[in-house]
């Protein structure tokens, strides 16, 4: 996907991209599909187009709803602490009481499927780091009811922990989640590389960000397939090794990559633990962390704020001023974070009035070392910025 698709399919997609509503977007699909060439080649494309479709539609029938005056629940959470993680699963997978025992958030734990309807938040500590847990309705195998909103959810998120049913065929829940996941859109395991494309306003040409390797192709290459969908103004970012055909497939499928742990819940009624971890790594390899919990019992539930830490490559900074006491709280960024980037997050004039910083911590080499903005910090780091006046 996809497979040399003729100039008029091309433009009709180019449509469909510069449409605005859903109603706009839904009709350019429709003659989207009609222009694709139908063979094997271009299977998956169309039955991208038409789920695509079907999301669209659930779209506008709630608009619909809302311009008439309904109100039904909604499936946004605004991020709260160090990172959002999205706990699903599939019904009775104990993601309620988990988040319960996690956050002692108030959720609805109950026996029958499907009893949470709505998400509902909390907040991990893990040492001085908040994590946000968000438990998401359950997914519904075969698809329809709320699947698209919680696909939508795990979107939106930092990261996913995966709650499955240790006493009931773990393995094939994890395989119905990660289909209703990856059909939506969403990856957990870590592709070879991936494309993002930022349409920008016209005039700036295409910029091409290159962190990784292009296999067969040159961003020249790049440049002329996205002209050929009329895209001349875009930012596109390539990590890892990508083709040619990777930056097409990327204008259709839009897949997010979303950092995964597996929780192993119910454990207390399973007599081989070992082996039902090992069947999992064996299916998800030694990317994506399994954690033995009970929710029940309290077991494994300590190891998941590390975890969460470690998966999204986190350090904690603390910052001082001159003269002054470090903070209590610290700043939650990406591993390779610089001294400057640590300015800017703190306030604008930090940034543009920079002058040099003062380390004291892992990335020091003595107490107090006087450092310059490329500096990357490390986990622990105490920061003391200077400006020009």
């Amino acid at each position: 996907m996809p497979a040399n698709l003729p100039p008029e399919a091309k433009a009709k997609f180019a449509k469909y991209m510069e449409a605005k509503t859903p109603e706009e977007k839904l009709e350019a699909l429709k003659e989207f599909i009609a222009s694709v060439p139908k063979h094997k080649g271009t299977e998956n494309l169309l039955y991208w187009a038409r789920r695509r479709m079907a999301e669209l539609r659930e779209e506008v029938e709630e608009r619909r709803r809302k311009k008439v005056g309904g109100r039904g629940p909604t499936f946004f959470v605004e991020k709260e602490g160090a990172a959002q993680v999205l706990l699903v699963g599939l019904a009775n997978s104990g993601k309620s009481m988990l988040l319960s025992r996690l956050t002692r958030a108030k959720a609805a734990v109950s026996s029958v499927p499907y009893s949470t309807r709505v998400p509902v938040p909390g907040m991990l500590m893990y040492e001085d780091v908040q994590f946000q847990l968000v438990e998401a309705p359950s997914l519904i195998p075969g698809g329809g009811g709320w699947n698209n909103k919680v696909v939508g959810m795990a979107k939106n998120a930092d990261a996913l922990a995966i709650v499955l049913d240790a006493s009931s065929d773990p393995l094939e829940q994890l395989k119905v989640i990660l289909k209703i996941l990856g059909d939506g859109g969403v990856v957990v395991k870590k592709p070879r590389g991936m494309v993002f494309i930022e349409k920008v306003r016209t005039g700036s040409g295409i910029q091409v960000i290159v962190n990784g390797a292009l296999e067969g192709c040159t961003i020249d290459d790049i440049r002329r397939i996205l002209e050929s969908y009329r895209i001349f103004s875009a930012i596109v970012k390539i990590y890892g090794r990508v083709t040619l055909d990777d930056v097409e497939e990327s204008l259709f499928s839009a897949r997010v990559y979303k950092p995964a742990v597996v929780l192993l819940n119910k454990v207390d009624l399973v007599n081989d633990v070992e082996t039902v971890v090992n069947s999992l790594r064996k299916f998800v390899g030694s990317d994506i962390p399994i954690i033995p919990t009970s929710a029940v019992m309290g077991a494994g539930l300590d190891a998941l704020g590390k975890t969460i830490f470690e998966l999204l490559d986190l350090i904690r900074i603390y910052t001082k001023p001159p003269n002054g006491k470090p903070s209590d709280k610290p700043l939650v960024v990406k591993r390779g974070t610089t001294v400057l980037e640590v300015a800017k997050l703190i306030h604008s004039r930090l940034y543009k009035d920079f002058a040099y910083a003062r380390i004291w911590g892992p990335s020091a080499k003595y107490p107090g070392q006087k450092v310059g903005a490329d500096h990357v910090l490390e986990d622990g780091d105490v920061v003391e910025i200077h400006t020009k006046r």
